[in-house]
């Protein structure tokens, strides 16, 4: 756990801020702040570099939640900021721990900073990951061929057809499944081709799988998945409420007045 330092306002009669600097020794004086550390006297709030104590940089640090309607299962998909500049931001649910935007993502629109929320994907997927809406099944292979990089997964054409889709894109990650509980996906590779001409009776996928971590499967048939980019399609953070930390290191003023999400309601 770390330690801070708290300043206590008479105003709002209370203890509005924590600091990251830990001094010796504290006092004011004359409408002055001063501090001692390590044998050196030091006087705060005299210069215009903000966050520099005992010559070391820090960076602003707010954290806070967004918690209307906490019954329902809600998408968080975008963060807006009304301030003079962007943060880095993180945002966490009760159900999923790896939303982001940093602070070059935001774009300043009607004098606010507007940035939509990423996930931290990993290759192979997290079991945490397999819930999210960027994940979508295809269904089960007819023949899988090849080796290496060249891997083609066919489906089948004739009286019951399995639609490829028009979702998946070449550099997504293909995964399967097999029987008989289909519970654990596994790596496949990465979408190098995508071939849907059914009266060339061609309708299968060619996948790299040489990458790391991925393999090709023992059978012929098993269930076919893929999920897209977590960063470009991520649909945002699911989860009941949201945690979200926001991070600043400009070494000028910066002010921030209110923070907001577009949020929807998530129907499973």
């Amino acid at each position: 756990m770390p330690n801070y330092t708290l300043s206590y306002s008479e105003a709002a009669q209370g203890w509005p801020s924590f600091y990251s600097f830990h001094p010796d020794y504290m006092i004011g004086m004359n409408n002055y702040f001063y501090s001692f550390k390590g044998g050196n006297l030091y006087r705060h709030n005299v210069n215009n570099t903000r966050n520099n104590f005992y010559g070391t940089q820090y960076a602003s640090i707010l954290k806070s939640v967004f918690n209307d309607s906490p019954l329902e299962n809600k998408l968080f998909k975008t963060l807006n900021l009304e301030g003079d500049d962007s943060w880095d931001a993180t945002m966490n649910t009760d159900i999923q721990d790896s939303g982001f935007i940093e602070a070059d993502w935001f774009e300043k629109k009607e004098a606010s900073w507007y940035g939509f929320v990423r996930n931290e994907g990993t290759v192979p997927a997290q079991p945490s990951e397999y819930a999210l809406r960027s994940v979508n099944g295809i269904g089960r292979s007819t023949t899988i061929t090849g080796t290496g990089a060249a891997v083609q997964v066919n489906f089948a054409i004739g009286a019951s057809p399995i639609s490829i889709g028009n979702i998946l894109s070449i550099g997504d990650y293909l995964y399967y499944s097999l029987p008989p509980s289909y519970n654990t996906p596994i790596l496949f590779g990465q979408v190098t081709n995508i071939q849907q001409n059914y009266p060339s009776n061609l309708n299968r996928i060619t996948v790299d799988t040489t990458i790391p971590g991925a393999t090709i499967p023992a059978i012929q048939n098993p269930y076919i998945m893929y999920i897209k980019n977590s960063v470009a399609e991520s649909h945002g953070v699911l989860g009941h409420y949201c945690v979200f930390t926001i991070e600043n290191d400009n070494v000028n003023k910066v002010e921030l007045f209110a923070a907001e999400s577009e949020v929807m309601k998530s129907y499973p």
